[in-house]
């Protein structure tokens, strides 16, 4: 079902990025999935590097919000499955901006609208955003995510 919405969407999952350190990509602990931050990566390809009001603008940062909520649904897919998750909970998004620039939200849409499309109900969940000065590798968008699995 998620692949048939993901289809629909004209959108497919990107191969898994492997971590960046000594961490795991999803760690399960009871009936909760938490994905390590995911970042815009399309293959081995880092993707909208920089600043948002500076060398991006915001709708390139809805855009890499999208494409690092389907590097999440990648992660969840390979190490939990779609079948055994009950829904999303929240999601923390970091970002890097020039000063001045204050459209986060419209950035971290890319991600809550791209979960709710693909997830339907299962998708809805709370956010935080955050500017930060520095994100790994100049990315402009970084995002932790957590799901309740089934019992």
């Amino acid at each position: 079902m998620i692949q048939d919405q993901l289809k629909a969407l004209n959108l497919s999952l990107p191969p898994i990025a492997p971590p960046g350190g000594s961490y795991v990509s999803v760690n399960v602990r009871g009936n909760i999935a938490y994905v390590a931050i995911q970042f815009p990566i399309q293959g081995d390809e880092y993707k909208y590097l920089g600043r948002y009001g500076w060398e991006l603008s915001t709708a390139d940062g809805y855009d890499a919000a999208q494409l690092t909520a389907l590097n999440i649904l990648a992660q969840i897919d390979h190490y939990v499955g779609f079948d055994k998750v009950e829904g999303l909970n929240h999601l923390d998004i970091y970002y890097q901006c020039a000063v001045g620039w204050d459209e986060a939200p419209k950035v971290a849409n890319g991600a809550s609208d791209l979960f709710v499309k693909v997830l339907g109900d299962r998708g809805t969940h709370t956010r935080g955003i955050y500017g930060v000065d520095n994100l790994a590798r100049n990315f402009s968008v970084g995002i932790t995510s957590s799901f309740t699995l089934k019992a």
